[in-house]
């Protein structure tokens, strides 16, 4: 195959790895512009996602379609039930004070990660995607699942945006984004929307995983990449900031999978670190950020 074909498929291989991350990143971006909270937490309800959707689609049985549509109904919102959880117990009891909370979602994050190893092992367990049709190109034939999991990110991502910008949670949760106890003058249950933003953030990672756990597999482990791309990805971006988050998620994941396609994976992250460390030097409010 020439370079031109090649470079083809690995620029569409990347897509995927955007699509995804844009989704994991937007999660952790609401979380954080909203609630001023750092979730190291977030890889893991990523991991979670994943196992979930292995013990939906096993239990489900029948066509493989079947079983995912279920995983990707129920694990999302088996995620947010226990990230809700984790606010009412932990981050609320903490007042969401920045520096404890980096501390407590760094519990979290081990606590979510021995739980899986308990209940669901070491073993990395594929799930079947719900289809297996071929898309056939002049050069080489390409994975329609793939495809399906760009344009299915994408319709997830407008479907955030639309809520953000155009509907009355979206407004109440940009109000207390911009004042919280401003918004609690004017009655606004603050702590309510910090338990659903909190949940809509690990939910969003969750449909991530349930979309790529048929490409990868599901293990207990599987929370630490995503977690380093999203942070990447919103620094790069501007925390707090969607549009950059997207834009960066976009421009990461696609350098991030040429250069692994090409080269090395190890050598990606590196250049990914780099220009975290440039972004931070020069412009730390992030591309898309705005000055504090």
């Amino acid at each position: 195959m020439s370079f031109g074909p090649f470079l083809l498929l690995a620029v569409m291989e990347s897509l995927v790895t955007a699509a995804t991350l844009a989704l994991t990143a937007v999660g952790l971006s609401l979380v954080f512009g909203t609630m001023r909270v750092v979730n190291v937490a977030h890889g893991e309800f990523f991991m979670l996602g994943a196992v979930l959707a292995w013990f939906v689609t096993v239990s489900v049985g029948g066509p493989e379609w079947v079983g995912f549509v279920a995983a990707l109904a129920l694990a999302p919102l088996g995620v947010a039930a226990v990230a809700t959880l984790a606010d009412r117990v932990v981050l609320k009891r903490l007042n969401y004070e920045p520096e404890a909370t980096i501390v407590a979602t760094i519990g979290l994050l081990y606590i979510l990660q021995q739980a899986a190893l308990t209940f669901y092992g070491p073993e990395a367990r594929p799930v079947e995607p719900p289809f297996n049709f071929r898309i056939q190109f002049p050069w080489f034939g390409y994975s329609g699942y793939k495809l399906f999991v760009i344009f299915a990110a994408v319709a997830v991502l407008l479907a955030v945006w639309w809520g953000l910008t155009r509907s009355k949670a979206g407004l109440i949760m940009r109000a207390t984004q911009v004042d919280r106890d401003t918004a609690r003058a004017f009655g606004i249950n603050v702590d309510r929307v910090y338990a659903g933003v909190f949940a809509l953030g690990a939910a969003l990672a969750a449909i991530a995983a349930v979309l790529i756990v048929p490409i990868q597999q599901a293990h207990y482990l599987m929370g630490g990449e995503p977690l380093l791309l999203a942070f990447i990805t919103v620094i790069v971006g501007g925390l707090g900031s969607l549009r950059g988050t997207v834009i960066a998620a976009l421009v990461i994941g696609l350098s991030d999978g040429l250069i692994a396609f090409f080269y090395s994976p190890t050598l990606a992250k590196i250049l990914a670190t780099l220009l975290v460390a440039l972004v931070l030097v020069f412009r730390p409010q992030g591309l898309f950020g705005a000055k504090a």
